[in-house]
């Protein structure tokens, strides 16, 4: 099968619609509220934060997503979280739903909502509710107006984040389209995100959550940035069957297609916020290779990609093996550490540190110009099996200190 990056995000699907505007929730002089429209109802599924304590948007939308039989536009603001608010913060979810249900022509069952920024703050409804109907005037189905609406969503992000890609499904061409927002507050579990995914294919309800929910494990489950869970994480992706391929019912190879799609828009979104965490100067990768299961991969490159020492050490240049290896120790998977390779890679090249758990003859020089790419990965072979695993996470800076600091004033 073939996938096909093309340029675009949410609105890059046939039938889908995005605008951005500026509503004044908590930001001054830019966009803060996004809505994603499609003109046919969709197939919802989504994930969620596993923090108990859970934002009213979230709880709003797993339901809608459990129990309403299909979905049609989500209304984003950012700058406050609407987490923390009790029954009030319900409520703004429903007179939400309500307004652009009014506005947008569409049931109020069908109206997604999301929010990020700060927790404990009640959202300014009169100004949310302007804000719908400046969303209505505003939409659109170009690139520039899904690239608007990635912008409207950031909150400490230094950068828009937006991907769409194409493949081939039953002999009609399918797109999926996916923004994202997140860069602090995120860890393995589903992070501090918020992620809309959209495509055109025709799938069933139930096969599309299936396809959310085991991709997921090896794409937003596996970035972190500073160990923090969220309690706004959501990710919804939205199926408006308008590429009229035949109905995907089962795991057939259209499935397995699709899934390929949706996992190379979910990879590269989820990478981009782990580049874009708070302060960093550099996307940390690590590859745990030679595992002899996928679980024993999984725990062993989570506790080197959410390591602060091993963090610190990558944004200082340094090579510190130790590190990484004493990641690994209190990770809880067992393994021989004196049977482990490591290995640095980056676009300045590759060299091994360790072989057999001890240290070989190699040049700091080298190492630390590999070490300082903007992308940096390190590899770790086990010698045990032949699953893998890769997990995703940046460098740990002073300035993520300065972010989270003073992050509500």
């Amino acid at each position: 099968m073939k996938i096909t990056e093309i340029k675009g995000g949410v609105t890059a699907a046939k039938g889908f619609e995005a605008a951005a505007a500026a509503a004044a929730i908590k930001y001054q002089g830019r966009t803060d509220m996004a809505l994603v429209y499609s003109e046919k109802p969709c197939h919802a599924a989504g994930t969620f934060t596993t923090n108990i304590v859970k934002a009213a948007p979230v709880k709003w939308d797993q339901k809608i997503v459990k129990e309403s039989p299909y979905a049609q536009a989500v209304i984003v603001n950012s700058g406050i979280a609407n987490a923390c608010t009790g029954e009030e913060g319900m409520g703004y979810c429903k007179e939400t739903a309500e307004e652009a249900a009014k506005v947008l022509g569409v049931p109020e069952n069908a109206v997604l909502v999301a929010s990020t920024g700060v927790i404990g703050m009640q959202l300014p409804m009169d100004r949310l509710k302007k804000g719908i109907s400046l969303l209505k005037e505003a939409k659109g189905s170009t690139l520039e107006h899904g690239t608007a609406a990635s912008k409207a969503i950031m909150t400490t992000d230094t950068v828009n984040k937006e991907i769409a890609v194409q493949v081939e499904l039953g002999g009609k061409t399918v797109t999926v389209g996916g923004m994202c927002k997140g860069s602090g507050m995120i860890h393995p579990n589903m992070c501090t995100m918020l992620a809309f995914v959209t495509t055109d294919a025709n799938i069933s309800k139930e096969m599309l959550q299936k396809c959310v929910s085991a991709d997921v494990k090896d794409t937003f489950n596996m970035i972190s940035v500073d160990g923090d869970t969220s309690t706004n994480d959501t990710l919804l992706v939205l199926a408006n069957g308008m590429a009229e391929n035949p109905e995907i019912t089962e795991e057939n190879e259209d499935y397995k297609a699709f899934a390929k799609a949706l996992n190379t828009v979910n990879t590269w979104l989820a990478k981009k916020m782990a580049g874009d965490g708070e302060g960093a100067t550099a996307l940390f990768e690590v590859k745990i290779v030679g595992a002899e299961s996928k679980e024993q991969a999984v725990i062993l490159s989570k506790s080197v990609v959410t390591s602060s020492l091993v963090k610190a050490a990558i944004y200082g240049h340094d090579a510190n093996w130790g590190r990484i290896l004493c990641a690994m120790g209190y990770s809880g998977a067992q393994f021989d550490p004196e049977k482990v390779e490591l290995f640095f890679e980056s676009a300045a090249g590759k060299i091994q540190i360790i072989e057999n758990g001890v240290a070989v003859n190699y040049s700091e020089e080298e190492a630390t110009k590999i070490l300082s790419e903007p992308e940096v990965t390190a590899i770790a072979d086990v010698k045990m099996g032949h699953a893998t695993a890769t997990a995703w996470g940046c460098d740990l800076t002073y300035d993520y200190v300065k972010i989270n600091a003073d992050y509500r004033s």
